[in-house]
C-alpha cells in the first residue's frame, strides 16, 4: 500500500510539474511548434505570412518597389530607438519604406565588448539565421561579433565577447532589440522573402546623418573613432530620412 501512495505521489507530482512548464511556456509566447521543435522557417512562413506581406505590401508600393526586394537594410538607432526599413531594387537606389519602434533595447550609447555588459552591438551585421522557436515568438539572429568584434577584442586581450544578438519579439530585452509580436513577423517574413544574405544591418548609437555623439559620453575605447567611420559611410550609401517630416 505504501509504495502504491508513494506511486501515485511521484505520478502526481510529474503532471503537475509538466503543466507548470507548459504554462510558463504559453505565457512565454511559445507554441506547441516550439516546445515540439516542429517549427521551420516555412511553417512560420506558412502561418505568418500572408498577413505580413499584407502589412508590408503597401509601404514597399508607396516607395516605388516591388515586394520582395532584392536588397534590404536595416538601420537600428540606438538613441531614438528605431529600426529603419530600406530597400532597392536591382540596380536603383536604396528608398525609406518604413519604420519601426524598438520596445526595448538595454545598456548605453557605445559599443558592445564583452559577455553580460547588457550592451546591444554597434557596427555593420548580416543576419545569420532565422530563428522559428524563439522564446520570444520570432526572431532574426545578427552576426555578433564579426570580424572587426573579434579583431578589436583580440587586440585589447579581451576574451569572452558575448553573442546569442537578436531582433525578436515582445517588449523586453538584455543586448537585443525587442520589436513586439507582430513586427517580428513582419521582419522575420520580410528578411526570409529577401534572402537574409541580401539584408545588411546596421546599429549606431546615433544617426550620424543628422547627429553627434553626445559630447558628455563616459570614455569610449580608442578604435571606437574608426568603428563610427565605417557606420557613417553605410548610412551614406543607403540614404537620409528626414526625421521631422
Amino acid at each position: 500500500m505504501r509504495a502504491k501512495i508513494i506511486w501515485l505521489v511521484a505520478i502526481s507530482l510529474a503532471v503537475l510539474a509538466g503543466a507548470t512548464v507548459f504554462i510558463l511556456a504559453w505565457r512565454s509566447g511559445w507554441t506547441w511548434h516550439n516546445m515540439a521543435g516542429k517549427a521551420t522557417v516555412e511553417t512560420r512562413l506558412a502561418e505568418y505570412g500572408p498577413a505580413a506581406r499584407n502589412r508590408l505590401s503597401p509601404y514597399f508600393k508607396d516607395a516605388g518597389l516591388t515586394y520582395p526586394p532584392a536588397e534590404l537594410v536595416l538601420i537600428g538607432i540606438k538613441d531614438r530607438k528605431v529600426l529603419e526599413i530600406w530597400a532597392r531594387q536591382t540596380g536603383g537606389p536604396f528608398k525609406y519604406v518604413r519604420s519601426y519602434p524598438i520596445l526595448a533595447a538595454s545598456g548605453r550609447l557605445g559599443p558592445k565588448l564583452r559577455e553580460g555588459d547588457q550592451q546591444v552591438p554597434e557596427g555593420l551585421y548580416q543576419i545569420e539565421s532565422l530563428n522559428s522557436n524563439s522564446l520570444y515568438h520570432l526572431a532574426l539572429r545578427v552576426n555578433y561579433p564579426n570580424d572587426f568584434d573579434r579583431r578589436k577584442g583580440c587586440e585589447d586581450g579581451r576574451g569572452n565577447l558575448g553573442g546569442d544578438i537578436m531582433i525578436h519579439g515582445s517588449n523586453g530585452s538584455v543586448g537585443c532589440l525587442a520589436m513586439g509580436d507582430e513586427v517580428s513577423e513582419d521582419l522575420f517574413v520580410l528578411a526570409a522573402d529577401t534572402g537574409i544574405k541580401k539584408v545588411q544591418l546596421i546599429l549606431t548609437p546615433v544617426d550620424f546623418r543628422n547627429s553627434q555623439m553626445p559630447a558628455s559620453m563616459p570614455d569610449l575605447p580608442a578604435w571606437t573613432g574608426e568603428l563610427y567611420a565605417q557606420i557613417r559611410s553605410a548610412l551614406r550609401q543607403v540614404g537620409t530620412l528626414d526625421v521631422n517630416k
